[in-house]
């Protein structure tokens, strides 16, 4: 796998850093993998050398970035069962169980997604050096549902690709406590750090976080909860947590975002990617995949509908 090389240009009406401005050119790569290329001298502003991710752009610079090919970073493969809903050979789409992180983090360093999809295809390319081949995109620990890997360089830019410029429709079903405002609606709201719980997130100020944008309507209607089918527009952390936690009506069991004592007897919160609508490498055509709600989910639902809860 050779060097990549990307050139940019920054023309912002206001100046910016450097590192915040290579994350929103290159959403593949997180900011602090893109600051240490920045320390390691891999990015140069008007062909001199940047140090600093804080290094700050007034307008007209050209930027060149040098990303080294991706090293053996030492994953070890698990062999954990993996519900595969469709596999070729560019990507993998999984249905991940609620309680399985997808990849491996500070508290996490087995068990996760990524080593099940090692233990699945050792072949997998590990993606820009980092402890996260094929993610392209993320579920929270205890959500469920739909997840797309990419299997190669190739189509992990040409799904990053999709993502970033929202041609993908990613479906989630949401049970929350009480309801929206609204039977249908659309929240816009920015989401971004919480101030008082750096674990958190939370709708601040558009200067202080990122654009997320949610849509949503009414599936079904019980005493004290609502089932909501949502779309997110936009790909942040914890976003319909957020927004709905925002609405008023926070998903059900989110004990995070939501009541401290759950409203059902969950062990996880009610929320799961249901269906996934994306064009493939190579494909002209989307392709919907869906992936059935879990024993449990399904079970708090009937008791719903039986007026047992």
């Amino acid at each position: 796998m050779s060097e990549r090389v990307e050139f940019f240009q920054f023309e912002g009406v206001e100046p910016e850093r450097l590192d915040k401005f290579l994350t929103a050119c290159l959403p593949e790569f997180s900011r602090a993998r893109l600051q240490g290329l920045i320390e390691s001298g891999c990015a140069e502003v008007n062909g001199r050398p940047a140090k600093k991710g804080g290094v700050r752009l007034e307008g007209g610079e050209q930027i060149r970035l040098r990303i080294p090919p991706a090293q053996p970073v030492g994953l070890i493969a698990e062999q954990i069962p993996l519900e595969v809903i469709f596999e070729n050979t560019d990507l993998l789409v999984v249905n991940k169980p609620a309680g399985m992180v997808v990849h491996p983090a500070a508290g996490h360093a087995s068990g996760t997604l990524v080593n099940a999809v090692l233990g699945h295809d050792p072949e997998i390319e590990g993606i820009g050096g980092e402890e996260r081949p094929g993610v392209v995109h993320r579920l929270d620990k205890d959500t469920s549902g739909l997840i797309v890997l990419a299997k190669n360089e190739r189509a992990q830019r040409w799904l990053v690709e999709q993502f970033k410029e929202r041609h993908v429709e990613k479906t989630y079903l949401a049970l929350v406590d009480g309801s929206p405002p609204t039977p249908t609606g659309r929240v816009e709201a920015p989401i971004g750090r919480d101030a008082h719980d750096r674990k958190k997130m939370a709708v601040v100020r558009l200067e202080k976080g990122r654009e997320a944008v949610s849509e949503y309507h009414t599936l079904e209607k019980f005493s004290h909860h609502t089932l909501l089918e949502f779309h997110p527009l936009t790909g942040r952390t914890h976003q319909i947590r957020v927004h709905c936690a925002f609405l008023g009506c926070p998903v059900a069991a989110d004990i995070v975002y939501g009541q401290r004592k759950p409203s059902l007897d969950l062990d996880r919160h009610f929320l799961h990617a249901w269906r996934l609508k994306i064009t493939l490498p190579g494909e002209d055509t989307p392709r919907t995949f869906e992936a059935p709600l879990p024993a449990a989910l399904s079970a708090a639902l009937e008791d719903l509908r039986r007026g047992t809860h």
